[in-house]
């Protein structure tokens, strides 16, 4: 994932004033933080016994948070905050049996909002990780190769949006 693309978001998403922003967010015009470190990366991964997909971790290097850009998508959590979704909500696991891949989805985005983005450890060596945006509002998974394609889908959004 490239820095640039979370800064057109956040760029774009101030300029047409999507949400409310802190003054600070405004003024950098960035919705991200400071970058994660390696021991806090290692922390998470210790805490929740696995290792974390490349992709998530380029992203966290990048900025460990990004606050959401509108009202339907999720805020990334820092990754001190981030764990398994039956830690958060087992609710939703509950509600949710028919989709058992919820059972150990990791939550990276959207503690305590309408949305979450999960990522899905593989179950096997020869799976990949699953990246999914989930949210009650619109039932059911909706899944993303991985971050950088989850974004670029935010971005376009936004150009959509307020550019046609």
């Amino acid at each position: 994932m490239k820095k640039n693309l979370l800064i057109s978001i956040s760029e774009k998403a101030i300029k047409y004033e999507d949400f409310n922003f802190t003054s600070e967010q405004i003024e950098n015009n960035w919705l991200g933080t400071i970058p994660a470190t390696e021991k806090q990366i290692n922390d998470a991964e210790n805490k929740l016994g696995i290792k974390l997909p490349e992709n998530y971790i380029e992203f966290i290097r990048i900025t460990n948070g990004f606050s959401a850009p509108n009202d339907i998508e999720p805020s990334f959590e820092n990754i001190e905050n981030i764990d398994f979704l039956k830690n958060i909500d087992d609710f939703v696991i509950e509600a949710y049996a028919y989709l058992p891949e919820l059972d150990n989805s990791i939550l990276i985005a959207g503690i305590s909002q309408e949305q979450y983005f999960l990522l899905l450890p593989p179950k096997t060596k020869d799976e990949e990780w699953k990246y999914w945006k989930f949210a009650n509002w619109h039932p059911g998974e909706h899944p993303y190769k991985n971050l950088k394609d989850y974004f670029e889908n935010v971005l376009q959004f936004i150009i959509e949006e307020h550019e046609s």
